[in-house]
Parts: structure tokens; sequence; C-alpha cells
């Protein structure tokens, strides 16, 4: 079973047709106290929580910050629920199978290193994103029963399987994004990720915008004037960048500045800068940190005659593919 964040914080859950709030005592459903958790069994699911509908338990708990919703999913159930949030339904069926593979993976390594945390992964993007019932499609499903129990190990424990949307042309090691090496995620070459929509982007941003979102960091620049990139990575990734401004400047790492952009607009750090008048257009390739699988990449192997296997192999080298309820 898999622990899932649903909900972390909130005033207000809505479960089923009972809206819960907190109070001193713990939960609340109108005038019915609950006290301070309440628990719903997989027999009486599927459940709804807010907008998802998920499979397995609920549990419902009062904390300092408000309300936590936790849902306890049989793992091949989680795997389906994520797929269709994680990557396009429609794609290749060794592709899907190489993602529902890597989904099974991250989820197990999460959880071990979560054993004393009130949940094994998140519902969202800082871990996976997963969409519950609804997210899932027959092609998701028949992925999900084509590898089941599959995990990738390295040295007999899960691996952190992280991947991303496109890698624009070659994958980042583990430690130049993170600075921290893992064997296994190495940089790789990707071929043919043409058909990605972020194989090439460019977003402008005025120096006004940019100084506003360095101000949010703390960092009071001023409208900024020059964008100067500092040093790169082995894979082409911006690792720094210079700014100057009206009122200062700073040498600052690549990725606090594409998350103070958004993600969206800075879609990754292999870029080039060049100033538009009183501003900056950044264009660049991939989208995401660009570590461990490229999804983009996955694909274009796939309908070159790739097995999931192959896929795996290709991205996460010296990794093993085992059946997790072997080990």
């Amino acid at each position: 079973e898999v622990r899932v964040l649903l909900v972390e914080g909130a005033k207000a859950v809505q479960v089923g047709g009972l809206r819960l709030t907190p109070d001193r005592q713990g939960l609340r459903a109108g005038e019915r106290r609950l006290g301070g958790e309440w628990r719903l069994g997989a027999d009486a699911g599927p459940h709804r929580v807010n907008d998802l509908r998920v499979r397995g338990s609920l549990l419902v708990q009062r904390t300092e910050s408000g309300l936590r919703v936790v849902n306890g999913v049989p793992l091949e159930d989680y795997v389906a629920g994520t797929l269709g949030s994680e990557i396009y339904p429609t794609w290749a069926a060794e592709t899907l199978k190489a993602q529902a593979v890597v989904a099974r993976t991250y989820a197990l390594y999460q959880g071990a290193r979560r054993r004393r945390e009130a949940f094994d992964v998140r519902a969202s993007a800082a871990d996976q994103v997963y969409g519950g019932l609804d997210a899932e499609t027959p092609a998701l499903r028949a992925a999900v029963r084509g590898t089941r129990g599959e995990v990738l190990v390295y040295r007999g424990e899960p691996i952190l399987a992280a991947f991303h949307s496109a890698s624009g042309g070659q994958t980042a090691s583990a430690e130049e994004v993170w600075g921290r090496a893992v064997p296994y995620l190495v940089s790789r070459p990707v071929a043919d990720e043409e058909d990605s929509p972020d194989t090439y982007w460019r977003a402008s941003v005025s120096g006004t915008t940019l100084g506003r979102a360095l101000a949010l960091l703390g960092l009071r620049l001023g409208a900024v004037r020059q964008v100067r990139v500092e040093g790169r990575s082995a894979s082409g990734r911006v690792l720094r960048v210079h700014l100057e401004g009206t009122e200062g400047s700073e040498s600052l790492e690549a990725r606090a500045l594409r998350s103070a952009l958004g993600r969206s607009v800075i879609r990754s750090t292999l870029f080039e800068v060049r100033n538009a008048g009183d501003g900056f257009i950044f264009v660049g390739s991939g989208h995401g940190h660009g570590v461990g699988m490229s999804q983009w990449g996955a694909q274009a192997m796939a309908r070159h005659g790739a097995s999931y296997r192959e896929i795996l192999e290709w991205f996460y080298p010296g990794t093993q593919l085992v059946r997790s309820d072997a080990r």
C-alpha cells in the first residue's frame, strides 16, 4: 500500500457529501464531532476528496496547520492513477510501461525514506501528480498489468527514478543539478525529441518584471538591466547567472531564477539570454530538471522499436529490473 498525501493544512475538505472542518477538539462535520482523526475503509470506496476520486482508504486528521488527508491505496492502483497525470495516455505502449515502472519505483523509494512520516508520496508535482480513479484509462491499466510488480533497483534497493518531460538533447546528471552524484543518474544523449513542444522555446521578460520576481526571493535589485550567464554544467545547462539592476547586482543559481520567474516560463536551465531593449529573451530547449528519463526521449525510442526494458536501461544505466514481490 502507498500512503498518498492528498491534502495538507486545509481549513475545510469535502469528503463525499460531508464538509469537514477543524475545531479545537479535532474534526467536525457540521454539528457532528469526529475526534482527532476519521477513517474510511477501502470497502466503502471509491471515495471523493474535493474533486478527486480515489480507490483505497482515507485517513483525515486534525493537525496544527489544519486538515490532512492521506489516501492508502494499493501500489498498482496508485501507479495507474499517476500515469494519466504524468504522461500522455495515447503514447506508445512501451513508453507507458517504462513510465509505469518509473512511477512504481519512485513511490517505493520515497516510502522507504518516509517510514516515520504520515505519508509516502505527495499527490502533487512535489513528488508525482496523482489523478486517482478518473486519470485511469484502459491503455494505462494495460501498462500497469504488463509491468506488475516490476521496479528498478541499484544494489538491491529501489532507485530514485527521476524523470522529466524533455531533455533538449542531453540529460543532466544528478550531481550537476542537485550537487550529489548518483551512479545511475548520469548524463545521457537523447535523440529525436523534436516532436516535443519544448524542443525549442523562448520567453520574453522585461527588466521590471524580472526585478519584481527576484524581490520575492529577497533580492532588491530594482529593474534588471543586464543578465549574464556565469557558468554551465557538463550537459550545457546554466549553473549561475549574474544580474545587474538599477539598485544593485547579484549572482544567482539558474534554478532559483527559473523558480522565481516560473517553471512554465523558463522551462529548463538549458538556455541562452539575449538583450531586447528594456528586457530579455530567454531561448532554450527541453522542459524540467533534465535528470533521469526524458519522457519525449522515451517515446522516440519506443517509436523506433525499443522495448520498455531498453528504455529503462538507457536512462538508468547500472540498474536492474526486478519484481518487487520477489525482493
